[in-house]
């Protein structure tokens, strides 16, 4: 998936794959996946995706902090 955030390219595709974080099972209404990725500029971002009824109901590249990129791996 390819956005552009602030002028910003963030493309799934030419990022780095940091870490994923999966909730639920294939074909799960409630199920959603989360992808984080870096950029070869270094700029974080989470690519998400989930059954209709998850808090990720549809394809989206949301941005993040360095910091923010960090909490969210300690989560996992």
């Amino acid at each position: 998936m390819k956005k552009i955030i602030c002028k910003v390219e963030y493309d799934t595709d030419t990022a780095a794959l940091i870490a994923k974080r999966t909730d639920g099972y294939f074909g799960d209404p409630k199920g959603y996946e989360e992808c984080l990725y870096v950029t070869e500029s270094g700029k974080y971002f989470l690519y998400v995706n989930g059954g209709e009824e998850s808090i990720h109901p549809s394809e989206n590249i949301i941005r993040m902090s360095a910091a923010k990129a960090d909490e969210w791996r300690k989560a996992l």
